[in-house]
């Protein structure tokens, strides 16, 4: 089978994000991974499931909390000026393509 052609995404590792949907709407955190071929995030202390281990020889096992991936449309990135969730739009500054918020026009990152 095929694999699907990766996207290309306006939030990127590192960005501060705000929970659109789901359990932690409303919470906000950094963008530790993002994965274009399934179209998902991973946000840092959001969407926390538990994952029993087994012990190994390097791995004394339990029960770890980790990260799941959330669905990229179901975050937005927030805004440097008022903290609110906006969208993404591009301009060029002296020559560079640049990230801008759209709520306030302000560049990210």
């Amino acid at each position: 089978m095929a694999q699907p052609a990766k996207q290309k995404f306006k939030i990127k590792k590192g960005d501060q994000v705000i929970v659109n949907t789901g359990k932690d709407k409303g919470r906000t955190g950094e963008v530790i991974e993002v994965r274009p071929s399934e179209a998902r995030v991973k946000v840092q202390g959001i969407n926390m499931v538990k994952r029993h281990r087994r012990p190994t020889q390097t791995n004394p096992g339990g029960i770890d909390q980790m990260e799941a991936p959330l669905h990229i449309s179901n975050v937005s990135l927030i805004d440097p000026d008022s903290g609110k969730a906006t969208r993404v739009g591009y301009s060029t500054e002296d020559g560079k393509k640049v990230r801008i918020a759209k709520k306030s026009g302000k560049a990210i990152g």
